[in-house]
């Protein structure tokens, strides 16, 4: 099982721990109106771009990959924090280890459901501790809000751990998501107080 650092100071600065029944995100609706409903049946991630092996996946063949359980504090730009949260799901680099990524591939773009997108290196995603989450706090990702499966990358602010995650692209370049085109920092580093982009 995953934990965070029990060495490291819990709280980044500026930040409030806050507890929150219903989990990650309760606070945030999306970008849309009407948040999505996924059905699981349904539900597919494709991965693609600078890869020998692009995937389709469904949710069966996100199952049958090797899980993990973790436990994380999740960290919101707004200010707050939700502690220990403890759920399960694959880790990025197992997924990563399936699509063999070129070595051109440098960045990847997340897109979800909703409209949302966000990018990170992939250096930072091949950390044993970024997840393509399902389950947390030992229940199911809840709907509409989050699931089925988001991704959660516990270094940096919670945008970066896009929910809905339906599509991820292995590129050359990087490119800004919805926030950190022209809002929130593109590297999002809540140790560095790193909220908003620079005008």
């Amino acid at each position: 099982m995953y934990r965070r650092n029990e060495g490291s100071r819990r709280l980044p600065p500026n930040q409030k721990a806050i507890k929150s029944i219903l989990g990650w995100g309760v606070e945030h609706p999306g970008i849309v109106e009407k948040l999505p409903i996924i059905d699981k049946a349904k539900w597919r991630l494709s991965v693609d771009g600078e890869v020998e092996n692009p995937l389709n996946i469904n949710w069966d063949g996100l199952m049958a990959l090797p899980q993990v359980e973790y436990v994380s504090d999740f960290h919101c730009v707004e200010g707050w924090s939700v502690l220990d949260q403890k759920g399960e799901g694959v880790l990025f680099r197992t997924l990563a280890g399936e699509a063999r990524p070129k070595p051109t591939a440098m960045y990847v773009w997340f897109a979800c459901a909703d409209g949302f997108t966000t990018s990170l290196p992939l250096e930072v995603l091949m950390d044993n501790d970024v997840i393509v989450a399902h389950r947390l706090n030992g229940e199911d990702l809840s709907q509409p809000l989050e699931g089925p499966v988001r991704l959660v990358v516990p270094k940096l602010y919670a945008y970066k751990s896009p929910m809905w995650l339906t599509y991820i692209t292995f590129m050359k370049e990087n490119r800004l998501g919805y926030w950190e085109s022209g809002i929130y920092s593109d590297t999002a580093d809540p140790r560095k107080n790193d909220r908003y982009c620079e005008k």
